[in-house]
């Protein structure tokens, strides 16, 4: 292994002529907002420019969205309302199947236009974020026939109670830049699939996808107006959005410090909020755990995205007696990570989404150097990819529990590394931070996973893996991590209306009960 600090994994050289790209500012070149079934530039009179990551060159300039184009877009929506809630559960399947349908015949063209604007391998796209989006798509076609209320019941007697779920009316949704394809999907998929229709505000670094997704509805039959997308700033457009009259709920995904901003504006209108915001997910390795599965899992889990993600491997507590193997095992596997040109084979890892991110991932490992060993990386590369918003995956060791980098949110390639003696402290440790998104425990005894998944206060908690997701089962978090649930039929709980019906079954005019109002007995 390398001195600490200057690990230079293999970096993956250009070909002599440059990959392909996605071809943005001619694709997208009527506008970035897609407002009842066609495109538009925005009204803001400002414009925007979207970066490739790993050149630092700008791909497409666009009018951002001001508060007339959040108008308009939720006057689109709420004119869909009517029919599209009013369709029956198999209209709406029909529309969702054929949508998977064309998002799987547009793949390559999504997983290009991913990789441009959010400078993710090609790789990852491809693999990941696309077929990701298409099961998703799938998933709540087959899901749109099941929102039945609970079955009826005679309750009290006389009555005959039943529940209805109906949908909720205008669902505006504010989605991140890490995952732009598949976070459009969990905020438009579940809020369409119950009834609503919906006014997507994309990161306006990340508009290409939701754009693109928004096309293939229209495409595939769904009607105008159901789908909307307004791609400007979120103090502009996002925060008029949320706080919209004609809004009936808002679905947020991002940082806990902005999720409290959404929260308070929404409150003002008393609209539902559901909140998925951020995470620094402990990987808890207990001394019978498989070394080398550990080892693979955490620069896996470590490294996803470029660590751009809120469930990624951020914090290991290591059992003492692995500690010091999973330190120099877990340095060298990542010393191994391929750096890249994200549309060139090979590439493993690509850049963070900005220079402006890049610096500040940099900035907390280089503070963390006064009380902790950076053991590996720690540095953006030179030479061919010094123009990118790189950075070395870095491994950092010997932290201390309340240091700002095991507290903190970083949403970069970086994992820290801490001992841990016995099982409760291992335990106590995972659950000391404000986050409780994700969690993975690792360990060859089912009694000991299993105490770890009852005890670590997380929405996921994966045992022997880290990282993956499947449409059948929800993603949501605790404490300042949010509420409420993506993916799943457990989503429609946040995209519908419960209703209580209760039928008399007496046919009396004068009720038992009306006696506490007038009359005797």
């Amino acid at each position: 292994m390398q001195n600490p600090g200057t690990a230079t994994p293999e970096t993956v050289t250009p070909e002599s002529a440059p990959p392909e790209r996605f071809p943005a500012q001619d694709r997208f070149a009527d506008g970035a907002q897609y407002i009842a079934g066609r495109p538009a530039k925005g009204t803001s009179g400002r414009t925007h420019a979207v970066v490739d990551p790993a050149t630092g060159e700008e791909v497409y300039t666009y009018d951002l969205a001001g508060a007339d184009d959040v108008d308009a877009a939720v006057a689109a929506a709420r004119e869909a309302f009517p029919a599209w809630s009013a369709a029956t559960p198999g209209e709406r399947s029909d529309a969702l199947h054929r949508f998977a349908a064309v998002i799987a015949e547009r793949a390559e063209e999504f997983a290009r236009a991913e990789s441009l604007q959010c400078g993710k391998p090609l790789k990852l796209t491809r693999e990941f974020d696309v077929p990701g989006t298409i099961d998703n798509t799938a998933f709540f076609a087959g899901a749109a026939r099941h929102l039945q209320g609970q079955s009826a019941g005679e309750y009290s007697g006389d009555h005959t109670s039943y529940v209805r779920r109906e949908p909720i009316g205008v669902v505006g949704s504010i989605a991140p830049w890490n995952y732009p394809l598949q976070m459009a999907a969990w905020k438009i998929l579940p809020a369409i699939a119950a009834g609503n229709t919906i006014v997507l505000k994309p990161a306006e670094l990340t508009p290409l996808t939701s754009l693109l997704f928004a096309q293939a509805a229209t495409d595939a039959g769904i009607p105008d107006g159901v789908v909307n997308i307004v791609t400007g700033t979120g103090k502009e457009a996002g925060e008029h959005l949320v706080g919209h009259p004609d809004v009936a709920m808002t679905s947020f995904t991002g940082s806990t410090a902005v999720g409290r901003r959404v929260a308070e504006i929404a409150t003002g209108t008393v609209k539902r909020i559901h909140l998925e915001l951020g995470g620094k997910a402990p990987f808890v390795v207990f001394d019978d755990a498989d070394l080398e599965a550990a080892v693979h899992g955490a620069v896996a889990g470590a490294l996803i995205n470029t660590g751009q993600d809120c469930t990624a491997a951020t914090r290991a507590y290591v059992q003492r007696p692995l500690y010091e193997a999973f330190v120099e095992r877990t340095a060298a596997l990542m010393e191994s990570v391929r750096l890249g040109d994200p549309f060139a084979p090979g590439t493993d890892l690509g850049p963070l989404i900005s220079h402006v991110q890049r610096d500040r991932v940099a900035g907390f490992v280089d503070r963390a150097r006064a009380y902790a060993r950076v053991v590996t990386g720690g540095a953006a590369p030179k030479g061919a990819l010094e123009n990118g918003a790189y950075y070395l995956p870095t491994l950092v060791a010997d932290a201390a529990q309340d240091s700002e980098i095991v507290q903190s949110e970083l949403f970069g390639p970086v994992l820290v590394v801490l001992p841990f003696d016995s099982d409760d402290e291992g335990i106590r440790l995972a659950n000391d931070t404000p986050y409780g998104l994700a969690a993975s425990a690792w360990s060859r005894d089912v009694y000991r996973a299993n105490r770890a998944t009852r005890e670590i206060k997380a929405g996921c908690v994966w045992v022997n893996d880290h990282i993956p997701i499947i449409s059948e089962m929800p993603h949501g978090g605790y404490k300042a991590s949010g509420f409420g649930k993506d993916m799943s039929a457990y989503s429609f709980d946040e995209y519908t209306q419960i209703k209580h019906v209760m039928f008399d079954n007496t046919a009396v005019a004068r009720k038992d009960w009306h006696r506490t109002i007038f009359g005797d007995r």
